[in-house]
């Protein structure tokens, strides 16, 4: 029998000591693991769940039943992307932040770095994890929309699902950048205070008739300003491009900071 050997050491254990043998795993299988796992963390948590399902809910009856604002008819159609907007920043950047800066702070990230997982690969599970929440919420805030008379032709459908799916790349981005990099109990206190900051810039961005060019100008230059206006513009079956530019270099360079600043504990 032939002993298991490592570079610099001595044999240790002969073949079949453990069962399963020990071996690296493939990437796509690590990936798959840490999506799965991370996935259901955030299905699991009553408080990401009032954040990502029930209050965008609650907002989209609400604004488009009730006559709250001075929206054009159908109701829905004004009310829908800034909804998404909120949803896609809850998941992507609240809810993400103040979940990773608790798993620093009750070393559960620590624990998981001791492992052989690289940074890129747990950034990625969460990222992917994030994608996932959002595709079913955009999905049930659809259907919902449909009941309410929203009726998007297939265009304007594949140009909401592009921008989707940029706006949740790069509010994920910043999510980890917020949460890998401040100590929990600021992360908690700032990204609350920063929802609703963001609320507003959304509805600003929604509300574009009256305002100042300066202060939309403004606006459209943060992520989820550039979100809510991208959205908007998606709904006629336009891709804005102004919007789009905003929204990728928020993404790539939230993206390059997470990887620089985050930390596991």
């Amino acid at each position: 029998m032939t002993n298991m050997t490592f570079p610099g050491t001595h044999p240790q254990f002969s073949p079949g000591t453990f069962t399963p043998a020990p071996r690296t795993n493939t990437v796509p299988a690590v990936l798959t693991a840490l999506t799965r796992l991370e996935t259901t963390l955030l299905l699991r948590n009553g408080e990401q769940l009032l954040l990502t399902m029930l209050l965008p809910i609650t907002f989209l009856v609400g604004l488009t039943m009730l006559p709250i604002g001075d929206f054009l008819t159908p109701r829905v159609d004004t009310v829908l992307p800034v909804i998404l907007a909120v949803a896609i920043m809850s998941t992507g950047f609240t809810g993400q932040a103040i979940a990773v800066g608790f798993d620093r702070r009750y070393g559960a990230l620590k624990r998981l770095g001791a492992n052989a997982i690289p940074k890129w690969a747990m950034l990625t599970g969460k990222s992917a994890a994030v994608v996932i929440v959002v595709s079913v919420q955009s999905i049930i805030l659809g259907t919902i929309g449909a009941a309410l008379g929203w009726r998007p032709s297939v265009n304007e459908t594949l140009t909401l699902a592009a921008v989707i799916a940029l706006g949740t790349a790069t509010f994920a981005a910043l999510g980890l950048l917020l949460g890998g990099s401040l100590p929990a109990e600021i992360v908690l206190a700032l990204a609350n205070v920063l929802w609703f900051v963001q609320l507003g810039f959304c509805g600003i961005s929604t509300v574009s008739k009256g305002q100042p060019s300066a202060l939309q100008t403004v606006v459209d230059l943060t992520p989820s300003g550039a979100l809510a206006s991208a959205l908007r513009f998606a709904n006629e079956g336009t891709m804005h491009l102004a919007n789009f530019t905003v929204l990728t270099a928020w993404a790539v360079a939230a993206i390059w900071l997470a990887r620089k600043t985050f930390k596991f504990s």
